[in-house]
Order: C-alpha cells, then sequence, then structure tokens
C-alpha cells in the first residue's frame, strides 16, 4: 500500500493547492490512501469548516486530520460527527468528545488505521498521548492491517520518542504543527517510517502562511495581534510518500515531497 500525506493546511491558499495539485501527485505517485491534515485550513488559518471539508474529499483527499486549533472554528461540531472520514486528536480529555480519533480505510481487503494524536509539550495538557495510542492499537489490532498516526505536537523531542516507543506496533508515524518540513525521513526498527514534519501546504512566502508584518511586529513588542493569512503569496504543498508491505504490515519507504506552485523546492 502507498499512503500520500500532505502537511498542514492554511487558509484558501492551501485549499486551492489542494485542489490544484494532488490530483497530479496522485496521478504520479498512485497513493491508494491520501491523507491530509487540515485544522488550519479556513480562510483565517485557523480551524476548518465544511465548505473546505468537502472541497479536499472532492479534490481525492480520503481522511482529513486536525490538531491543536481543531475547536478555532465554533462550526466544526455541527458537522464533525457526520464527516465520517474527518478525525481530531484522539486523546482530547472527557467522555463527549464530539467526532472521533481514527478511522479505518479497506482498500481491496487491506484495512489502514488512521489514527490522530496530539503532544503535550508546550501545547494543551490532554490526555498522555502515548498510553492512550498504545490502547487503541491494542484494541483495532483484530479489526485493521496497518497503522498509520498523524502526530500533531510542537517538540522534535516528543515527535521522536512518541515514534519510538510506538515503532514496531504501527506502520507509520508522521508529525505536523511546526508548518517547517524536516530533513529526517527514515523507517525505525525497519518497521515504522518516521517524518518529524510534514511541512505545510498553502502560503510559502509568509510566516508559517501568516503576513510576516504582525509576526514580527509580535516578536519586538510582545504585544497580541491578529494574525493573517498571507494570501497574496506563491504557494506550497509539502508532504510524504509510505509505502507499507501488505503482507508484514511494516513500512518499506519513505520520502518527503515538496512542491511550489512555480516548480519543485
Amino acid at each position: 500500500m502507498r499512503i500520500l500525506f500532505i502537511g498542514d493546511v492554511v487558509g484558501n491558499k492551501g485549499i486551492k493547492m489542494i485542489q490544484d495539485y494532488v490530483p497530479g501527485l496522485k496521478q504520479e505517485y498512485r497513493p491508494q490512501v491520501t491523507i491530509v491534515n487540515g485544522e488550519n485550513s479556513t480562510p483565517m488559518g485557523r480551524g476548518i469548516n465544511l465548505s473546505g471539508y468537502k472541497k479536499m474529499m472532492s479534490s481525492g483527499v480520503d481522511v482529513v486530520t486536525l490538531g491543536n486549533h481543531a475547536w478555532g472554528n465554533p462550526e466544526l461540531t455541527d458537522f464533525i460527527d457526520d464527516a465520517k472520514r474527518l478525525i481530531r486528536p484522539y486523546n482530547f480529555p472527557g467522555k463527549d468528545v464530539p467526532g472521533k480519533g481514527y478511522t479505518i480505510i479497506n482498500v481491496n481487503g487491506f484495512r489502514l488505521a488512521v489514527m490522530n494524536f496530539q503532544g503535550r509539550v508546550f501545547l494543551d495538557n490532554l490526555d498522555d498521548p502515548f498510553t492512550q495510542a498504545d490502547e487503541l492499537i491494542d484494541q483495532l489490532k483484530e479489526k485493521a492491517d496497518a497503522f498509520f498516526i498523524d502526530f500533531h505536537a510542537e517538540a522534535t523531542s516528543e515527535k521522536l520518542g512518541f515514534a519510538k516507543f510506538l515503532s514496531s506496533k504501527v506502520s507509520a508515524v508522521v508529525g505536523t504543527h511546526t508548518h517547517v518540513q524536516t530533513n529526517d525521513a527514515r523507517i525505525l526498527n525497519g518497521k515504522t517510517a518516521f517524518l518529524t514534519d510534514a511541512g505545510m501546504t498553502g502560503p510559502a512566502d509568509g510566516m508559517l502562511g501568516m503576513k510576516e508584518e504582525s509576526v514580527i511586529n509580535r516578536f519586538i513588542n510582545q504585544r497580541p495581534a491578529r494574525f493573517q493569512v498571507d494570501e497574496d503569496s506563491q504557494g506550497i504543498i509539502s508532504g510524504c510518500i509510505i509505502d507499507i508491505d501488505e503482507k508484514t504490515g511494516n513500512a518499506t519507504h519513505i520520502e518527503a515531497i515538496n512542491q511550489l506552485e512555480n516548480g519543485w523546492v
């Protein structure tokens, strides 16, 4: 099985990059499953709305994951329970959290569990992702042949620690959240594909997708500022390709991909 995973979609530019480039990437790489992190895909670059979700799905996306901005757009609670291929971090605390933290995709009899967890270092103190992921994998091991995890976290050490903790139990752990693609794609223990961060899909020339002026001013004066998506920027689409051996569930290959509107990075 081949998976195409695309990092954090930011604003209208990010949605447009998905619409314009996912069909071509699917034609080139021939993935069986395409997964996109859409937690910043609203026009304001925070949260997700139904329109953006539908646009991503109609562009050939199979699953949309979220992160710490999952609830940034209140509209989410109106549709998340009905959006069967939209998942939020599994480890939000409480018993009545809207939506779900995983889904299972069946491709010609091969069952891929797609899971979403959020880290706690420098982010909100959710339930322990390590323990909860381990427990969920045990619950699903008879229902899934392979496991893919979008680990939405800030600290590189937490991302690698999470992946090493679960290595040999899951097929892939790919990090999201920092919007900067890392150069460390590898396979842990010969079984688990890992990339610290898949990068960002959206405005390439801003600061993590936002207009630079307000971000820089925040650093200078330490006062709150309203960040705006840099929609005038050229676009970028970032992510990775992962191959999984369907006989063993082990990853055999991972490579990062980056493409600007005017050519490859």
